[in-house]
């Protein structure tokens, strides 16, 4: 039997920000595995969409788009970010449905301040160069130098430039942008997760975006294992991808698949 890895992304980021790490998942995993991306409404080849102002809603709209087909198959989910509060909604409410969660760099306030989820010394940039720039590839370069710390000059400003036309291609609005930090900044976890859930926190170490103290905090509420990456930042299947890759196959080795 195929087992099912669903990719999901955070923020205002779609399937392309992945940038090959679902190939390079496949690969590690080998024979007897799938693995599929998920666009949000508002994100990706869904950006023509109005995006949910709640993760209940975007829950919603991640599984009507996989279908019975897949969900029956119970599939394993990996999330980055706002993805990862999909998935703890998601392993809440239809539990058993999945096969199990890894959630990377992700946050709640039941479990962490604000200042932890969007670390406070961030405000001033992702203000002026993120939120209100107009250079679409100065505003992607930013967002890597905020999200990343493994990528050499050269590489950063080539993923930036890629990410730049992926912006033009397939815009994500400013309405939506906002729609979706209202739906990320009023989420709040399960106090505790299903105890037949199989979950994996996964962390950068190096994470300067969302602080490694909320995976942390995730970690001992909910009684999972952590595993952290100690340089990577929040993007830790761009900095770590082949690492990322080794720790979701032993996860799903140790947890039956």
């Amino acid at each position: 039997m195929t087992t099912v890895w669903i990719l999901l992304r955070g923020l205002i980021r779609e399937q392309a920000h992945w940038q090959g790490f679902d190939r390079r998942l496949a690969e590690v995993l080998g024979a007897g595995h799938e693995v599929r991306c998920v666009d949000l409404p508002g994100n990706g080849r869904r950006h023509h969409e109005r995006s949910p102002t709640t993760v209940a809603e975007m829950v919603d709209a991640a599984r009507a788009e996989l279908g019975d087909d897949v969900l029956s198959q119970r599939p394993r989910l990996v999330a980055l970010s706002l993805g990862g509060m999909v998935g703890m909604d998601w392993l809440q409410r239809f539990p058993g449905e999945l096969g199990g969660a890894a959630l990377i760099n992700s946050s709640t306030a039941r479990f962490s301040p604000f200042h932890q989820r969007l670390q406070v010394r961030n405000y001033p940039r992702l203000l002026r160069d993120v939120l209100l720039s107009r250079d679409t590839e100065g505003r992607e370069r930013a967002i890597l130098e905020l999200t990343s710390n493994l990528l050499t000059p050269d590489r950063l400003a080539e993923v930036a430039r890629q990410w730049a036309l992926i912006a033009g291609q397939r815009p994500v609005s400013t309405a939506n942008s906002l729609r979706q930090l209202w739906a990320a900044t009023r989420f709040r976890a399960p106090e505790q997760l299903p105890r037949s859930s199989s979950v994996l926190i996964v962390n950068g170490g190096g994470d300067r975006l969302v602080s490694p103290r909320c995976s942390q905090a995730l970690s001992r509420a909910w009684n999972r294992p952590l595993s952290v990456h100690p340089r990577a930042g929040h993007d830790l299947s761009l900095d770590a991808p082949d690492w990322l890759a080794r720790e979701l196959k032993s996860w799903a080795a140790a947890s039956g698949s």
